[in-house]
């Protein structure tokens, strides 16, 4: 299944794409695509129901993150050796996992936001992994087991934030609207082998990165794993597993950073396709 969530912000309904690629209304069904209705039980329900008998929503609407109410929001760090190198650091022993505030979620097609002071704004192609049960100390080989399904991010970031100030990473992650995800949420019986995803970013259309989910360092399944020894996953968690290189703080001889008015173009392989228009902040 597809699933999705359209209207406008802080008001989404929850969707369905019928086979012709269409927006399938859920919301007599459940009441958003967060916590419960991501378990198992719940993808089940919806499984069960004939897309050509849900509402169609007519027109356009503004397209959604995939997953409401987030909780926690991971993400993992130098997940790709390539990515280490461009930025210059050391090909991590063990996933590098920190946070991007929850309030960072956005529209796969809403604005990117430059913040106050912003001076090296820069993209990430990421494959998001959305948790459906709750997960601790999970064993490995279990691991994909507490997995609803997988979405195209962008982990958008602000270098100066993140690493030219003293402290964690997370101040320079979790800007507003450093976080799209979606159009849509896949379930996993749709994603046969998230190791092997073609992934791809440009910057007005100009090539950036290419990539694919099988150069990554941690698998999906690792990750997962991973996370459950820290701390408990519930249902509608996010963890998105790290960039292919081609980022703008990598680009020799002189980075390249994202400036108002660019337009930022990525996608993957079953999850659909991002764009992002970069403006600057207004109050």
């Amino acid at each position: 299944m597809k699933l999705l969530r359209y209207g406008a912000p802080g008001r989404e309904k929850p969707g369905m794409l019928d086979a012709q690629g269409r927006i399938r209304d859920l919301s007599k069904i459940v009441p958003d695509l967060a916590g419960e209705a991501l378990s198992p039980k719940g993808l089940a329900k919806l499984r069960k129901l004939n897309p050509e008998k849900l509402p169609l929503v007519k027109g356009r609407p503004r397209i959604g993150p995939c997953v409401g109410g987030v909780g926690n929001f991971i993400a993992i760090g130098l997940n790709y050796s390539d990515h280490a190198a461009e930025a210059g650091m050391a090909i991590p022993k063990e996933p590098v996992i920190f946070n991007k505030a929850p309030t960072c979620i956005c529209g796969p097609n809403d604005d990117t936001i430059m913040p106050k002071d912003s001076s090296k704004l820069d993209w990430e192609v990421e494959l998001g992994i959305i948790i459906g049960s709750r997960a601790r100390y999970l064993s490995k080989d279990k691991a994909l087991d507490v997995v609803a399904g997988y979405c195209l991010a962008n982990d958008v970031s602000e270098r100066v934030f993140q690493i030219e100030r003293a402290g964690q990473w997370t101040k320079g992650k979790g800007c507003e609207t450093f976080g799209p995800l979606g159009p849509w949420l896949v379930t996993k019986d749709e994603i046969k082998n998230p190791q092997n995803l073609d992934m791809w970013l440009d910057v007005n259309g100009e090539k950036r990165q290419r990539g694919n989910t099988s150069t990554m360092i941690f698998d999906c399944r690792h990750i997962v794993w991973a996370c459950s020894q820290y701390f408990v996953m519930e249902p509608g968690d996010v963890i998105i597993t790290g960039t292919p290189p081609g980022v703008g703080l990598g680009i020799k001889p002189e980075p390249k950073f994202l400036k108002a008015g660019d337009v930022v173009t990525l996608g993957i392989d079953g999850l659909g396709e991002q764009r992002q228009k970069v403006v600057k902040f207004k109050k």
